[in-house]
């Protein structure tokens, strides 16, 4: 497992001298794929063949392998969207942000599992099954970016793609023990998309850690004309401040965004330790938060909207082959009046404006990335936490989908383990289109939490 133990960083590094080609780094994620992945399922779909012949020494990856999510589609590669209308779908043409990917060095070589339209934070679909959680195969990675939270901790990649609407990257980071982040509106190309200015749900990175992920970011990120709302790329790379770790001066710590949501204690007990730990060495650290009122209402009514805008032409076709809660939050979407959808746009305004206030003071806002640790992979998501019952199945996320609201970047970082041996992220909220400074902090913390990012094998439920 040398070379695979190995981050991205060091791996384009050994491109970059002639140490090792792109084809030594598919021969070695094949390899360890068969080993480990009959565990997981993280990555159902592999095309390896197209990724030989492709894979050539250049751009910012340097013909690093990459795994794309499979919601996004890869030209000539079978791409489901996890759904059974799609089992059998080749594109003929690329999503604009696996195109980047590709124009930046990146070798695409697999295509990670995703719940059925990325609906639900737990992976599993009628295609592929359920993926599992390394660290026990007995629980969920959560999701719907699971597969490539599994993939990076089991070693079968060493950057893997996602997406964001609510918690998507940030969940399964936090389930699985690597980093993942939502960055800001218009960083990373996301279309085609049904709706052009579709601005709930990003396409961002997933790595084993803080520097790696800022080199993804910077292979991701960038104008692109085809976009209505994109931004350019940064003058200085990320990776270099992501390699310059910097603590904030102020920062706020909440354990559920002003009682937004409840939280399992020990999760809430790690995330407090390490904002403890931002303040040991010499941070400004308050208990505070944005007022998130409305978030849930707002949040509901407008990935409705989403789900019917992108959907709605499978409802009385295809009702046989898509799973309930799909159904059920295309038909919510179609059933909304206009008042909703103008109340809803109104409250995200407000939301917005309140964030961006919050952050003239803090440099950061610390809170869970998830309000549980991994739970039983038969079970399709949270009913219950902390003595409180959830209504819906996307409920429990809403210390993740309250920050989508805000636009504001997030990253999911390593902060600990429970009891049972499960990791924990903490939830790291930087200011309005501040990756660079976000990925420098985030160093920062990660550095002196000092815990492991090497890959795992996965691990059976304790007897």
């Amino acid at each position: 497992m040398e070379l695979i133990a190995k981050t991205a960083v060091e791996v384009r590094g050994l491109l970059q001298k002639g140490e090792v080609t792109p084809g030594d780094l598919l021969d070695a994620l094949e390899a360890r794929i068969a080993q480990v992945d009959g565990a997981v399922n993280a990555l159902p779909t592999l095309c390896f063949e197209r990724a030989r012949e492709r894979a050539v020494a250049g751009g910012t990856l340097h013909g690093l392998p990459v795994a794309v999510k499979d919601l996004s589609a890869v030209a000539g590669v079978r791409t489901t969207y996890g759904s059974p209308i799609f089992a059998g779908h080749v594109p003929q043409v690329s999503d604009h942000v696996v195109e980047r990917m590709e124009a930046s060095g990146g070798v695409v070589y697999a295509k990670s599992n995703t719940p059925e339209f990325g609906a639900g934070a737990q992976t599993f679909n009628a295609v592929f099954g359920a993926t599992r959680n390394p660290w026990n195969t007995a629980l969920t990675p959560a999701g719907s970016s699971g597969g490539a939270a599994v993939a990076l901790k089991t070693g079968m990649a060493w950057l893997a793609h996602g997406s964001d609407l609510g918690g998507s990257l940030r969940n399964p980071a936090s389930f699985c023990g690597i980093v993942g982040l939502r960055p800001s509106i218009g960083r990373v190309p996301f279309g085609p998309a049904a709706d052009p200015w579709a601005n709930l749900s990003v396409e961002g990175p997933m790595a084993r850690n803080v520097a790696d992920l800022a080199l993804f970011l910077d292979a991701l990120a960038g104008y692109d004309a085809r976009e209505a709302v994109s931004l350019p790329a940064p003058e200085t790379p990320y990776l270099a401040a992501a390699q310059a770790p910097r603590l904030p001066r102020r920062v706020a710590f909440s354990p559920d965004l002003g009682g937004l949501t409840p939280v399992d204690p020990e999760v809430s007990r790690l995330c407090a330790a390490a904002a403890r730990r931002l303040e040991a060495l010499g941070v400004i650290v308050d208990e505070a938060s944005p007022d998130f009122s409305g978030a849930h209402e707002c949040f509901q009514t407008l990935r409705a909207l989403g789900f019917a805008t992108a959907h709605s032409a499978k409802i009385g076709v295809h009702d046989a082959l898509m799973k309930p809660d799909v159904i059920w939050n295309i038909q919510k979407g179609l059933d909304l009046s206009g008042d909703a959808i103008a109340r809803a746009l109104r409250m995200r305004g407000t939301i917005m404006a309140r964030a961006r206030a919050f952050f003239e003071t803090y440099d950061l806002l610390l809170c869970p990335a998830t309000i549980v640790a991994a739970y039983p992979v038969e079970q399709t998501y949270v009913t219950e936490c902390a003595g409180v019952t959830f209504e819906t199945y996307i409920d429990w996320l809403a210390v993740a989908y309250a920050i989508t609201l805000t636009g504001h970047p997030a990253l999911s970082l390593p902060c600990g383990f429970t009891d049972a041996g499960l990791p924990v992220g903490v939830q790291m909220v930087g200011r309005w289109q501040g990756e660079a400074e976000l990925l420098s902090h985030a160093a920062a913390l990660e550095a002196d939490l000092g815990l492991d990012a090497t890959p795992i094998d996965p691990r059976g439920p304790a007897i």
